[in-house]
């Protein structure tokens, strides 16, 4: 059985293979070659006042490869005096985070692998915005508006360059240090001109592909900054101001993003950035985490919820690529990926070929399996 770290699989797994193994699994969920279960929160208060415990998981299964995805966070969001609003998180102490993969096999059900999640996590999100890219934007799309500088504003551009010939990005995100060294570190990594812009509407003007990678509580942009022949894919949901459905012509969904269940006072939809969440301690307590997203069409406006409201009833990349659902049909349209729902299944196609590859490569270290194996049947 293999431990891999951040290092090793950041060694191994490229944008080109994490996207194409993505896309080959999503393409077998119909026939039942692949399936996924969506990513469910669990909270309980936490020692910070403010703050809430959060474990999230989520499983997917594909070729072989079986893998469950964990998160163990302490959650807060911070509100800024000039009116920003994020979701933050740690685990024991700001800047130390716990996120980790476990592979098995779905042959013979042999624990195979522990994974640190870090750049696996960041590689297949923006490897699913790639994914959106490719089959929605126009095909001489060269032009990337960047919303965001952080981890996922990182692999958002990657995965873009892999599948459209990008020849400018202009990013913005409130912190204009942090703006600029994403602009001089993406430049010289990409190499075209990534330029830092001063104003989030001057990062979306005469773009081809609008992308918003924040952590914000808040939308980032305003619908009426999108323009004909625009592609849009984002991070959050409530990066999205409320008019912008009304603005895409296409809708196309990842995949189940929640699940179809009726929702009590101790099971939600969309608290805080949470798809579903099972919430402990008292009601007083739960008013730390930030109510249900307010805006329609992105997510549950139902009490059945779950990703069957008004957005959440799109076709999906299933649908799209069977012929089922009609992508861009011409260049003025404005296309949407929502780029959630899968996720399980990204963790065990991803995580399956970094597997692979650490085999192949001899890499990452190695430990018992034994450890892991009783004669208890249990």
């Amino acid at each position: 059985m293999l431990v891999i770290d951040n290092d090793t699989v950041a060694k191994v797994l490229t944008m080109a293979d994490c996207i194409r193994v993505q896309e080959e699994a999503f393409k077998k969920i119909p026939t039942g070659g692949a399936i996924h279960r969506p990513r469910i929160d669990m909270y309980m208060p936490c020692a910070i006042p403010d703050g809430y415990f959060r474990w999230g998981s989520m499983e997917g299964a594909n070729d072989g490869y079986f893998a469950i995805r964990m998160k163990s966070d302490v959650m807060t969001w911070p509100k800024t005096p000039d009116g920003g609003w994020t979701e933050d998180k740690h685990c024991i102490k700001p800047g130390t985070y716990m996120g980790l993969i476990f592979l098995v096999s779905t042959r013979n059900g042999e624990p195979l692998a522990f994974i640190n999640d870090g750049v696996l996590q960041h590689m297949r999100v923006g490897g699913g915005a790639g994914i959106g890219t490719k089959y929605l934007s126009r095909e001489d799309s060269h032009v990337v508006g960047m919303l965001g500088s952080g981890g996922m504003a990182r692999t958002f551009l990657e995965a873009f360059t892999c599948v459209r010939d990008i020849k400018l990005c202009k990013v913005y995100s409130p912190t204009a240090a942090n703006r600029e060294a994403y602009a001089e570190e993406m430049t010289k990594k990409m190499g075209f001109e990534v330029r830092a812009v001063s104003t989030p509407k001057e990062a979306l003007e005469g773009v081809d592909i609008v992308s918003s990678a924040t952590d914000s509580m808040k939308p980032t942009y305003d619908a009426d900054w999108l323009k004909p022949g625009m592609h849009v894919t984002n991070l959050g949901r409530r990066e999205m101001a409320d008019a912008t459905m009304a603005k895409f012509d296409v809708v196309i969904r990842q995949g189940t993003a929640g699940l179809q269940m009726k929702q009590t006072e101790r099971f939600q939809a969309e608290r805080g950035l949470s798809p579903a969440a099972y919430i402990g301690g008292s009601a007083e307590e739960m008013k730390r985490i930030p109510e249900k997203n307010p805006q329609p069409g992105f997510g549950g406006d139902s009490p059945e919820f779950m990703d069957r409201g008004k957005g959440g009833d799109k076709p999906d990349f299933a649908d799209l690529i069977s012929g089922k659902a009609k992508g861009r049909t011409s260049r003025d349209q404005i296309t949407f990926y929502r780029n959630v729902g899968n996720q399980g299944l990204q963790f065990s196609c991803v995580g399956g070929l970094v597997y692979e590859k650490c085999r192949e490569q001899k890499v990452g270290r190695e430990i018992p399996t034994e450890w892991f194996l009783q004669d208890i049947r249990d």
